[in-house]
């Protein structure tokens, strides 16, 4: 009796001591996450700072661009105004402000002037890493988000995850389309499958004697070229006035035989 209360005490510790560990566990990952996207938003903030002082110094060269500066102020309000929000709506925002950055730096191209500004280029640089390092916490906080939902939705730390209220954590993943796109391949060959050639055709002609073969490389005509027949000896009887019956034919570069 005393060796089966021993086995149920411990049985009760060992489960106690699991759960315990694996509420921390819980507790650790959701700081984890928390302070990852912190890092997020600092960086957030700081390309947010970035925008209106890089907006001026293009309008200086480019005023007539107006639309596209007005674009990119109503988007950065759009985004700023999205702080609190899930980190999917948060996503959603920031998606199309780097769309509309990425429209506004390409009509900076057209302006050779302003791509030798200096300010602008430190601006841009500054944008630059801003950006990589948006990036870089951004895989960073989806890598923790991977693992905490995984934990949540297992056996048996789900049970855990139910009893005390852990709920899932949403990823912060912008879309970018001119990353996820599939560059367009453009093949000469019409009427056949990408990259396969068409086979070769035949002229038209005279196709009724002789034989055809495939051109090779280094001929000078495409497709099949015909030879002329070979020529073969007398069989059978001669003609009238010919050679003697099994005597070779003529030769190329020879006269005919014309008889005795």
């Amino acid at each position: 009796m005393t060796a089966v209360i021993i086995i149920v005490v411990a049985l009760v510790v060992i489960l106690a001591i699991a759960l315990i560990v694996s509420y921390n566990r819980f507790v650790k990952q959701r700081n984890l996450i928390q302070e990852s996207w912190r890092q997020i938003d600092v960086e957030l903030h700081r390309r947010y700072d970035l925008i209106p002082n890089l907006v001026e110094t293009v309008r200086a060269y480019a005023a007539h661009e107006r639309h596209v500066f007005e674009e990119v102020a109503r988007l950065r309000t759009q985004a700023v105004g999205a702080e609190g929000a899930t980190p999917e709506q948060r996503a959603a925002a920031e998606g199309q402000l780097s769309g509309a950055l990425r429209q506004m730096m390409i009509s900076v191209e057209a302006y050779p002037q302003l791509q030798s500004n200096q300010n602008f280029l430190g601006l841009q640089r500054e944008l630059t890493d801003t950006e990589d390092r948006i990036a870089a916490g951004r895989r960073f906080y989806n890598a923790n988000v991977g693992d905490y939902n995984t934990r949540i939705e297992a056996f048996p730390s789900n049970l855990i995850a139910s009893s005390f209220k852990f709920e899932k954590a949403g990823y912060f993943e912008v879309k970018d389309e001119s990353v996820r796109s599939v560059p367009q391949v453009s093949f000469g060959t019409i009427g056949s499958v990408a990259g396969e050639q068409a086979p070769p055709q035949m002229p038209a002609g005279n196709q009724s004697s002789g034989q055809i073969h495939p051109q090779m490389p280094g001929d000078q005509q495409g497709g099949y070229q015909q030879l002329p027949p070979q020529n073969q000896g007398y069989q059978g009887q001669p003609p009238a006035g010919g050679p003697p019956a099994g005597a070779p034919g003529p030769q190329d570069g020879q006269p005919p035989f014309t008889g005795a």
